[in-house]
């Protein structure tokens, strides 16, 4: 014998699963918001080239001396390889 289900059907907001479904993307929209309000309320000024100090642009690298040349033991006994 075939039994019809006689139980109403649930509105969606009373489905455990939807909440689910939905609740993932609406975390990762919330974030992406919030991140987007954070990144435009605290942007760094810009700062243009006419602000930039003189000694600032004029700053030239420094080149690296040359390492000296370990000196190597004058005796002969001491950590001679054969």
């Amino acid at each position: 014998m075939n039994r019809q289900d006689n139980r109403p059907a649930l509105p969606w907001w009373r489905v455990p699963t939807a909440w689910l479904v939905m609740g993932g993307p609406a975390t990762v929209v919330v974030a992406g918001l919030a991140t987007a309000f954070i990144a435009v309320r605290g942007a760094d000024p810009e700062v243009s080239t006419v602000r930039i100090p003189r000694a600032v642009t004029s700053l030239k690298a420094e080149r690296p001396q040359p390492a000296a040349a370990p000196q190597m033991p004058q005796s002969g006994t001491g950590g001679a390889r054969p």
